[in-house]
């Protein structure tokens, strides 16, 4: 990315504040990335323990095949889940806050006696797969911006700090010569015009 500057004071003024921006910024968006980069690897943490967990259910749930074929799958859906929103290192992630269920009423006295255990086997099931969802839905999420941060970082640190270091070096070195050749010819007029002075005298 080239600076565009010209080589003035008012350029170099304005390079110079822009320069103080980005190195006042990177720290504070290097803790970002960090901050970032750990929550990234706890999410995804979590995200394993819940794929281990749902398989463990799923697990449970299979070893009682023979009696789900007369369970009703009707007596139990959900009915709403409650969002929240969480900002982590400046990012909105959705927080899963609560789920509530609807258990359509069913005859303790016709139905068999482990129905309210597999209702409670669908609901622990029915959890543990929308939090998974919801934790993979807040890792993408922060993925994403930290790779964005990532990118930020390395334009800061490797393009853009030292561009303006570059451009701003151009223009003191151009300023200092034209100083110095104004000077020069400064000196070379005052010692023609002294040479006049003398050959008039």
């Amino acid at each position: 990315m080239a600076i565009k500057f010209q080589y003035n004071k008012t350029s170099l003024q304005q390079l110079e504040k822009q320069l103080k921006v980005r190195v006042r910024t990177l720290p504070i968006i290097k803790n970002k990335e960090s901050a970032l980069r750990m929550e990234v690897k706890r999410c995804k943490t979590d995200a394993v323990k819940l794929e281990e967990r749902l398989e463990k259910q799923i697990q449970a749930y299979e070893a009682m095949f023979a009696l789900w074929n007369e369970f009703d799958a009707t007596l139990i859906k959900v009915k709403d889940v409650h969002l929240g929103v969480r900002k982590i290192a400046g990012v909105r992630v959705p927080l899963l806050e609560n789920v509530d269920f609807d258990i359509r009423p069913y005859s303790l006295f016709n139905a068999p006696k482990w129905y309210a255990d597999g209702i409670h086997i669908l609901k622990q099931l029915a959890l543990t797969a929308i939090e998974r969802e919801f934790t993979l839905a807040k890792l993408n999420l922060l993925e994403h911006a930290r790779k964005k941060t990532t990118q930020k970082v390395n334009l800061f640190e490797k393009v853009q700090i030292p561009g303006y270091q570059d451009a701003l070096r151009k223009i003191k070195r151009f300023m200092e010569d034209e100083e110095n050749l104004s000077k020069s010819s400064q000196k070379i007029l005052k010692s023609q015009q002294e040479k006049r002075k003398e050959e008039e005298q």
